[in-house]
């Protein structure tokens, strides 16, 4: 397929945090908050004269500073994010608004603020409490943490409108984006997509990379550009798979995926489409940061719940997915040492072998593309086998 017509320059948006549409917008007067986590409902970071950016660390080299700090035995994803801070890369941010969700990120976010990493006399770092639970309990409960550790804080440190109707503009906006980043994820559910894993993953982590005003124009060309794409003949791919787990930031590892034969149809991670990219529903008799509050809960497919009903619908989603994108497989992914996905993924890689016979492969990987050879051979690996159930299956059927 010919390349699409944005590629190259959103590839080169992902290639710094600071980035040329970040950099626009704070040459506006904007103000840039950072964030790493999707319990921190990034519409409400993008109120008023604030916008979201969801951290990356893509020119990060080594970690030696980071693991100083910290230690080796935590996850790539939060000491990467520690080092590019140290190192520099993040000066052009306001704010950081953390969440108490995981405690290596936390651990990883304090440094910010007790090491005065950012060099800005109003830089604060701000951690919401998260509760672990679903109930109507935690969700006032959240929404009070939402009005005091961000709205409130934005607010008093920038005069930023955090008002009703400034929320439900910023409510619109994020709809947009949503609604363009489903409506070109629906093309992965053809028989032979015309989009690529590779590619709709640069736009996925661009949407949230970048400020969504400046995004918005890429995302609208792409999405009326995909109308009229054909998709190669003869698909370069052997089998597709559905990607499920924690931080993917880089689409590089996608690309690696599916350089092995997996062509990658929909995803359920960190960064990814689902959950992140659902329209927030509004009511005119209800405010809207009720409503937003409401509309993470229930959207997350965080493995921090522990509750049942979460647990289950968490391998419900998965399932579903690999029957609404006519997938093959489940490759369950972890960063080494994320203390919730090693163990959701060896329980839902099981369940979902055994339960749903659905066939699935669980690998760790670090952040950087380090033992890419490993994790070819181990994709190619669980490709043929996935080639062989097929033939099996068909055989089976005469």
């Amino acid at each position: 397929m010919k390349d699409l017509k944005h590629l190259i320059t959103l590839e080169k948006l992902l290639e710094s945090a600071n980035n040329a549409l970040v950099r626009e917008a704070v040459d506006a007067g904007q103000h840039a908050i950072g964030y790493t986590c999707y319990h921190m409902p990034e519409v409400l970071l993008n109120t008023g004269d604030c916008f979201s950016v969801r951290l990356r660390a893509p020119l990060t080299g080594s970690m030696d500073i980071s693991g100083y700090y910290m230690n080796n035995f935590i996850c790539d994803y939060c000491k990467s994010i520690l080092e590019r801070g140290i190192e520099g890369g993040y000066q052009f941010l306001s704010a950081i608004a953390g969440t108490e969700t995981c405690s290596e990120m936390n651990r990883a976010l304090e440094h910010f603020e007790i090491m005065r990493i950012v060099d800005k006399d109003d830089f604060f770092v701000s951690f919401l409490d998260m509760p672990f639970k679903t109930t109507e309990a935690a969700v006032q409960h959240y929404i009070k943490q939402l009005q005091i550790k961000v709205l409130d804080r934005l607010h008093d440190a920038f005069g930023t409108d955090v008002s009703d109707a400034a929320l439900r503009k910023a409510v619109e906006e994020h709809n947009e984006v949503c609604r363009l980043i489903t409506e070109i994820g629906e093309y992965r559910k053809e028989e032979n997509p015309r989009i690529t894993g590779y590619e709709f993953a640069v736009l996925c982590v661009a949407s949230y990379a970048c400020p969504k005003a400046q995004i918005l124009p890429y995302l609208r060309d792409t999405a009326e550009e995909l109308k009229t794409r054909k998709p190669d003949p003869k698909p370069a791919w052997r089998v597709k798979i559905v990607i499920a787990g924690s931080e993917i930031d880089d689409p590089d590892f996608i690309k690696l995926v599916e350089g092995a034969g997996a062509l990658v149809v929909a995803d359920r991670y960190c960064f990814g489409s689902t959950p992140g990219r659902e329209e927030i529903a509004l009511r005119d008799d209800v405010p809207a940061l009720e409503s937003i509050a409401r509309h993470y809960l229930k959207t997350s497919q965080c493995p921090r719940y522990m509750e049942r009903s979460k647990i289950d619908e968490r391998h419900a989603l998965v399932r579903r997915l690999v029957e609404e994108y006519h997938a093959q497989g489940v490759l369950y992914e972890q960063l080494k040492f994320c203390e919730f996905w090693g163990y959701e993924r060896a329980l839902a890689s099981y369940v979902m072998t055994h339960d749903f016979g659905i066939p699935s492969v669980a690998i760790d990987r670090q952040n950087a593309q380090g033992g890419a050879g490993q994790l070819r051979t181990r994709v190619q690996a669980f490709v043929e086998s996935l080639e062989i159930k097929q033939i099996q299956s068909r055989k089976g059927g005469r």
